[in-house]
């Protein structure tokens, strides 16, 4: 599955020549990212990514010195894990399973790696803490990167959230299969859609980053509130109404380009263009007989023509298209697959299965598959014209969480189709029964994770560590 910390320049050594650049066009553009950002077929395959907050097993409420985070990384980096590791800004640990067949296969992966994490951590006096957001305070930055740097200078012009998000945020993301070419049950248009409004679903039954105080107070998942304010479009999911391919198009070449990287290794400074969406980019250094006529949509910050900040850039390459999309974070983001962002990461030690085996179940089993459709279209009307995260029913999932009526209905029929499906998909006897604990614990009762948790500092010492003892 993806890495959002992946940074394309480390996988060459300093001294490696760079192939030559080759521009794209903007016709080149938009059919690159047609062809990739749907691969449909059959639903077969499953993925999570977790990250953890990492804090120190007697005092989870203080913070962990870099010179302990930087070692825990390297004890943990130096283990024979099956999952992909990387460390994201702020420390936080990060685990994402191989691409699974089953959800059996990718759990059992995922609980192999994290225990062999947990205790080399846990020898070291550490631990792991599902927490949406970091309740400690303000957390410093300890990965230094062209990327990060680029990211946080580009975020810093829109507020605080951004250093928020990259230091101090944590999730579980579920990666499932975009579907059948055509229509139905499994089609991925159909799936592509109820991702996006059962995405509001998730985000209130699994919340859990209550604040105390600040622009966020008394909400059940600030993470998504920082999410939603975070940028003017590259948090936002593309019209659903319009046809997907068509729409993630128009709005990846739409958006703000967060950073130009340099050539040659690509360890320098990388460029942080004001105001310049990528389609500015294309026109702007485009040759003019180049142009094809499409007028492809808004533009974005207006960057473009030949006395534009866009016309100073060099011109883009495919892998700075490849790149760019890199930089986009809607809930849902069409990798080939559907990568579902929304969901906080879960306390306790398997907590964090709960969710990955629920949306399994919702959207590869046919049954559940159906009932959660009639769900989605229930909730239609909430989601109304405005882009997730921003309308009615994610600003209220994410507020009010499960205390939600129609929030709170919806997940209940879900949850119960989940734990009648997963048996049928031949889940393990303890993931039915973690589905079904947490949904007696919550689900019926209009309850989420973050209603166990004090808001503000102390919630650190509630969320527990899993260390191993």
């Amino acid at each position: 599955m993806h890495q959002d910390s992946t940074d394309p320049s480390a996988a060459r050594s300093p001294g490696d020549p760079s192939p030559a650049p080759s521009p794209i066009s903007e016709a080149g553009a938009e059919d690159l990212v047609r062809g990739i950002c749907f691969k449909t077929g059959p639903p077969r395959i499953l993925g999570a990514e977790l990250e953890w907050l990492v804090v120190d097993a007697e005092r989870p409420g203080e913070l962990v010195s870099p010179e302990r985070l930087n070692a825990a990384h390297d004890a943990a980096r130096a283990l024979p894990l099956r999952s992909g590791f990387s460390i994201e800004p702020g420390g936080q640990l990060e685990l994402s399973s191989a691409p699974a067949s089953s959800l059996t296969e990718c759990l059992d992966g995922l609980r192999t790696d994290l225990a062999a994490v947990r205790s080399a951590l846990g020898s070291m006096g550490l631990g792991l803490q599902g927490s949406g957001c970091d309740p400690r305070g303000a957390v410093p930055r300890l990965v230094e990167s062209p990327r990060y740097d680029a990211m946080e200078s580009y975020l810093d012009r829109s507020g605080p959230g951004g250093r928020a998000m990259m230091r101090a945020s944590a999730s579980v993301q579920v990666c499932v299969d975009a579907g059948f070419e055509e229509p139905g049950p499994f089609g991925y248009g159909r799936r592509w859609r109820m991702a996006h409004l059962l995405g509001a679903v998730f985000v209130s039954a699994f919340a859990n980053s209550p604040e105390a105080s600040g622009r966020y107070a008394g909400w059940r998942c600030a993470r998504q509130g920082i999410w939603g304010d975070l940028d003017a479009r590259r948090t936002l999911a593309p019209p659903l109404d319009a046809e997907p391919r068509a729409a993630w198009a128009g709005h990846a070449l739409d958006t703000e380009v967060m950073c130009v990287r340099s050539h040659g290794d690509g360890r320098g400074a990388w460029a942080v263009p004001r105001g310049v969406t990528f389609r500015d980019w294309l026109r702007a250094t485009a040759a003019p007989d180049s142009r094809d006529g499409r007028d492809g949509g808004a533009g974005g910050g207006g960057g473009g023509g030949p006395a534009g900040p866009a016309a100073t850039l060099r011109p883009p390459t495919a892998e700075d298209l490849e790149y760019h999309l890199t930089t986009l974070f809607p809930p849902v983001r069409p990798r080939g697959h559907l990568e579902l962002r929304m969901i906080d990461a879960q306390p306790g030690d398997d907590g964090w299965l709960v969710p990955v085996a629920v949306v399994h179940a919702l959207f590869d089993d046919p049954e559940a598959a159906e009932t959660a459709y009639r769900v989605a279209k229930g909730l239609a009307d909430g989601y109304g014209p405005q882009a997730a995260p921003r309308n009615r029913l994610w600003r209220s999932a994410a507020r009010f969480g499960p205390a939600d009526p129609e929030l709170r209905a919806a997940a209940a029929v879900c949850f119960r189709a989940a734990v009648e499906a997963l048996p049928r998909l031949g889940a393990a006897t303890y993931v039915v029964d973690a589905v079904g604990g947490f949904t007696d614990r919550y689900v019926r009762r209009g309850r989420c994770p973050a209603d166990d948790r004090p808001p503000g500092p102390e919630a650190g010492a509630a969320a527990g560590t899993g260390v191993a003892r």
